[in-house]
């Protein structure tokens, strides 16, 4: 009997600086997990990087960085297929052929374009608007079937899904309309200074997040200032106790304890072991991940490698479709 095709799922995460344990936990660890239940496609999403000003060399280095810790964290070259999205001329290529079937109205909907439009006031570039359409593309010009999203992506999701359609039935199918993919519980992680509000490595509290590559005294130390109550139980309640809850869905996630076993662990004790035990999980399953880093990240020719054959695979997919849509166009072709 023949073997069914794997389900193909594309993802990326933008080189900007370390992740956070929220880009971890929420994203990155569970990309290693799909690996053997789904064709894997991960980039370093470079291009989207530059909507806010970046310095070159900089972006260079954490490029790299982003595909050693990728890397670090189990994403195997031998099973998945890692990239850098500017390293994939198509991308940009596809992106142009999408924007002209995209609606300036859909675009000015977009909640994204508001909110970077008002923390980058000084550098509301067309690129910051038509962003969407270039995520359509890096899914698009896969014929990706999954995508991974959380709630800040939906919308995006939904563009690239309302574009493919609306091209699909302007020339013939072409595209594959992606779904969403939906991880389980603990995606979202919150601020430890904020818990109203997600964990983001932009947030100008460095207590606030727990950066992947976090020294374990600087872990600890931001756990302990980790905002809770004053009530003293450790007690998941999201609405009622944002910080405590927040703090057992990390630990939870560390350790694989539900909420019961972790209210029943710590009943009777204070916040501050509880903080203990938590920074204690994060900085344990951190561990390995940061010497692997250190290690990846040191022998320049494997990284290399990987990025030239990433880019090989990449590109005769993206290639592929690109033609395609060239040709249903109206593009002479050579």
């Amino acid at each position: 009997m023949e073997q069914e095709k794997k389900k193909r799922i594309l993802s990326g995460i933008q080189p900007t600086g370390t992740f956070t344990l929220g880009n971890y936990i929420g994203a990155v660890r569970n990309w290693g997990k799909l690996q053997d239940d789904y064709e894997c496609l991960y980039m370093v999403a470079d291009l989207h990087a530059i909507t806010v000003r970046q310095n070159p060399a900089d972006l260079r280095r954490m490029t790299r960085e982003a595909v050693a810790l990728l890397l670090a964290c189990g994403i195997d070259p031998e099973k998945s297929l890692l990239f850098v999205q500017s390293h994939v001329p198509a991308h940009s290529q596809l992106s142009w052929v999408l924007s002209c079937s995209t609606q300036f109205g859909e675009l000015s909907r977009m909640t994204q374009f508001k909110d970077k439009s008002a923390k980058h006031a000084d550098n509301v570039n067309a690129g910051l608007f038509t962003y969407p359409v270039l995520m359509a593309a890096d899914i698009l010009v896969y014929n990706a079937d999954l995508v991974p999203v959380g709630a800040d992506q939906k919308q995006h999701l939904e563009l690239a899904r309302n574009v493919a359609q609306r091209f699909n039935s302007q020339y013939s199918p072409t595209f594959t309309v992606p779904d969403p993919y939906i991880a389980k519980a603990g995606a979202k992680i919150m601020s430890l200074a904020e818990p109203e509000k997600k964990m983001s490595k932009s947030d100008e509290n460095a207590n606030a997040f727990i950066l992947l590559l976090d020294e374990p005294d600087a872990i600890l130390r931001k756990f302990k200032r980790a905002v809770t109550d004053s009530d003293g139980e450790v007690r998941y309640a999201p609405e009622e106790k944002p910080g405590v809850s927040n703090l057992m869905t990390i630990y939870s996630c560390m350790t694989g304890k539900d909420f019961a076993a972790i209210e029943a662990e710590f009943a009777g004790k204070g916040y501050g072991d509880f903080k203990t035990a938590v920074a204690e999980s994060v900085i344990a399953e951190l561990a390995p991940v940061q010497a692997e880093y250190k290690r990846i990240l040191a022998d320049k020719a494997y990284l290399e490698g990987v990025l030239k054959e990433g880019a090989a695979h990449a590109n005769a997919i993206a290639d592929r479709v690109l033609s395609k849509v060239y040709r249903k166009a109206g593009f002479m072709q050579l």
